[in-house]
């Protein structure tokens, strides 16, 4: 069975390597020149990491990166405001949540499924169906034959945009900056993963290594007047926020819109199905988009071990996935209205209820997002 996964990505990556242990031919197909190390920081959640443990590739994720214990929302001040300790799901399901560089986390996967396994400069252009499976069109003009084919190509997909030309993209009418930074006091920050909420803007930190601290800025649109200036817009946070952003050298913070996918209710047709942001596209809220994708490619990998045909797989697949895909979306959206009101008496009320939150709630939700037992 030859399967082709259109997207390098950490979804696209994690699938293969899932899918190589059935034993099936997987090829990737990746549009960018080369797997280099780009990107800003991310979070790995306990549910993705049980999945690396699964496809033996944690202790390497471990030793790349920093163990993440404690989840802190703060107020610009960084005066907690609710915290989550993870021991009870460390001891639960035998992993921590680690906090990564992207770009280290890629050659991770690219090295354990085999440079071989993955076309680079291949940018799809047509996807067709003929009669013993699928015909590829790529940018370069080759062409590739496959039975069986995953779009892992984002949320501008275009294996979802030609197979069910579906997907309303929704803008969160706000504006994210990511970078790493090199510091002498991460230690302070051991183990711990930061958000801090101010009015309409808010920024998270994390220590992805011994002396790097990955950082995010997110700020609602109409407050932007230059976004070259991001400190400016920081300057009611707590001075350390400010050093963050102006040690990061500039031509490293990638600037980005952030939008979702608005749920679709199908992810495959026949021979084809899709994972991650090309089928459930989220807003980096809960720290869940990598970590669903690598959940759509556990599912696949644990349905093809079954000895499924491949409509039996994606078909199953969809069905299992989509209510939890679909609440993560849901829930992140919400999350990112709620983090960023502007009116002073909201914000105070918001807030009290975060001092007053009892932990019991937190965990429950996090045991939803966690388990992966489908």
């Amino acid at each position: 069975m030859k399967i082709a996964i259109i997207g390098g990505g950490i979804g696209g990556l994690t699938t293969a390597l899932a899918l190589q242990k059935s034993n099936l031919d997987v090829t990737i197909y990746e549009s960018a020149p080369e797997i280099k190390p780009v990107g800003a920081g991310i979070i790995m959640a306990n549910n993705a990491m049980q999945v690396f443990d699964k496809l033996g590739i944690r202790q390497k994720i471990e030793q790349a990166g920093h163990k993440i214990s404690t989840i802190k929302i703060t107020d610009p001040q960084l005066k907690t405001l609710s915290e989550v300790q993870l021991n009870k799901f460390e001891r639960k399901y035998g992993v921590h949540n680690i906090a990564i560089h992207r770009g280290d986390l890629q050659m991770i996967l690219a090295e354990k499924i085999g440079f071989e396994n993955i076309k680079l400069s291949k940018r799809l252009s047509k996807i067709e169906q003929g009669n013993c499976g699928y015909r590829l069109t790529f940018e370069d003009g080759s062409i590739v034959n496959t039975e069986a084919v995953i779009g892992a190509d984002g949320i501008k997909s275009v294996v979802r945009h030609q197979i069910l030309n579906i997907g309303k993209l929704r803008s969160s009418q706000q504006k994210c900056w990511r970078g790493v930074s090199e510091f002498d006091w991460t230690t302070k920050y051991s183990h711990q993963a930061y958000e801090a909420w101010g009015k309409g803007r808010r920024f998270g930190f994390v220590r992805i290594n011994d002396k790097k601290v990955y950082w995010y800025a997110v700020v609602n649109e109409n407050l932007v007047k230059n976004p070259n200036k991001l400190e400016e817009l920081f300057t009611e946070f707590n001075l350390e926020v400010a050093r963050m952003i102006s040690e990061t050298p500039k031509e490293t913070i990638f600037v980005s819109d952030i939008i979702d996918l608005e749920p679709i209710f199908q992810w495959q047709k026949d021979r084809v199905c899709l994972i991650g942001d090309a089928a459930h596209a989220t807003t980096p809220n809960m720290g869940q988009g990598a970590c669903q994708a690598i959940e759509d490619a556990y599912l696949l990998g644990k349905l093809f071990s079954e000895g499924k045909s491949v409509n039996e797989v994606f078909t199953q697949y969809e069905k299992l996935r989509m209510e939890k895909a679909h609440y993560i979306v849901n829930t992140s959206s919400t999350i990112g209205k709620i983090s960023h009101y502007e009116n002073s008496l909201a914000i105070w009320l918001r807030n009290t209820l975060l001092k007053a939150m009892p932990g019991s709630i937190n965990e429950k939700q996090l045991e939803k997002v966690f388990d992966i037992s489908y």
